[in-house]
């Protein structure tokens, strides 16, 4: 069984070393190295605050962690005004890119790449998301332009599409075969990358999500039933047809008129203006439900929605190449205290757990996800019960368990931090 970090515990500094724990026993050391052995980390990255989304805070929390176990990083990331900039307990380099994949964007990350080879040659380069994996492809054939520990992370539809393309799955396998180490959030997405690039076998580990830096929950409210209150249903992430905000509306109009009537269903992520948005509320138009869009919220207005919902529900479904690989917002409704309604697809089971923290539907089950709905709108004891264990599920894992997985060296000898792969 692979060793990990139980309880939430961070590792801890002690005499000049790092010392991590298996369960709550000191004496129990995999890990022992002194703080001046960690190896600098530059991330280089497409996708770093001001910009919103899993990938964003990933990266953000990634790069935190790797500091706070002792770590000198530096972030390399897409250009940003100097109003949005705030500080870091880390070095933030804002490169000239857009932090798009597109050509252009990606010329620019190679030019930079190039221009900083000698660097990073003696340093370890982390790459968090596609956006630089797609730069550094083109610069393979020349060695001297690599970096020599690399690390990589997937996240779940970036498999799919670079597996797709021949050209760009020939230059995925050299990249992999090139990785110090990989990793993955879950186990789902790990099973994926091997199948498709069984190169990556040997070299991946998981380093699975965890709440944001400074996560503080309000503590569990009595939301007593009352006729003036309505019943929330929250959904929270960008408007998109993966997202599945659209199955759920209809699950929820499919509702028994009467507690439809007494339903609400909000909706929080950036809107786009496109064709799905428009289906979405449209939908949305038709009597017999009350539903909001809310739009793009910062984080601290944020919290105060989750505090007046009743139900979290993302049910996300895999769409051409795009998948969920993990879902870091089902962890944050769960430290909420909400009970989660959710598709058992790609690595979401391993951020919700069936029965205990929430309901897991087949996608392709609506009346399944209208009884769902409905056990948990008309059953507050079950929603508290499932509340609360969420809340005690989120703090399960913690980021400075990743980092350790990611960065530190994996040493052979009895107290040696075993492979997660």
């Amino acid at each position: 069984m692979p060793l990990g970090l139980s309880g939430g515990r961070k590792p801890a500094l002690h005499g000049g070393t790092v010392l991590a724990f298996v369960g709550d026993y000191p004496q129990q050391i995999y890990v022992l190295m002194s703080v001046t052995d960690l190896c600098p980390v530059v991330i280089i990255t497409h996708e770093f605050f001001p910009k919103r989304g899993g990938i964003a805070t990933f990266t953000e929390e990634i790069a935190q962690a790797a500091a706070s176990v002792g770590h000198q990083v530096e972030v390399w990331a897409q250009r940003a005004e100097p109003t949005d900039e705030k500080a870091w307990p880390f070095i933030v380099r804002r490169m000239p890119i857009s932090g798009t994949h597109n050509l252009l964007c990606r010329l620019k990350a190679i030019s930079w790449l190039i221009r900083e080879r000698r660097r990073l040659r003696h340093t370890l380069v982390y790459f968090p998301e596609p956006g630089p994996m797609l730069a550094l492809m083109t610069l393979l054939p020349v060695r001297s332009f690599l970096p020599r520990r690399l690390v990589l992370t997937f996240h779940g539809s970036e498999v799919l599409r670079f597996h797709a393309d021949p050209a760009t799955r020939w230059f995925t396998r050299r990249l992999i075969r090139h990785a110090f180490r990989i990793s993955t959030l879950t186990r789902h997405v790990q099973n994926l990358l091997c199948q498709r690039f069984p190169e990556a076998t040997a070299k991946t580990v998981l380093s699975p999500g965890a709440l944001r830096a400074g996560f503080a929950a309000t503590p569990p409210e009595n939301k007593t039933p009352s006729d003036a209150r309505p019943l929330v249903v929250l959904t929270v992430g960008r408007l998109h047809p993966r997202k599945g905000q659209l199955l759920t509306l209809k699950a929820l109009q499919a509702l028994p008129p009467d507690l439809a009537a007494r339903t609400e269903y909000w909706i929080a992520g950036s809107t786009s203006k496109s064709r799905y948005e428009r289906i979405l509320r449209e939908t949305a138009a038709i009597p017999g439900l009350t539903v909001r869009f809310l739009g793009d919220l910062p984080d601290d207005e944020l919290d105060r929605v989750y505090t007046r919902a009743d139900v979290f529900a993302l049910t996300s479904i895999d769409h051409g190449h795009s998948v969920e690989g993990f879902g870091l917002v089902y962890l944050e409704a769960s430290a909420h205290g909400l009970p989660v309604v959710a598709h058992r697809v790609g690595g979401v089971a391993e951020a919700v757990v069936e029965g205990e923290t929430g309901f897991l539907i087949a996608p392709d089950q609506p009346a399944a996800l209208t009884e769902a709905f409905r056990r948990l709108l008309t059953d507050s004891t079950l929603r508290r019960r499932m509340g609360e264990a969420g809340r005690t599920w989120a703090r399960s894992t913690t980021w400075e368990h990743a980092a350790v997985e990611l960065f530190q060296p994996k040493h052979t000898t009895s107290g040696s931090l075993a492979s997660s792969a």
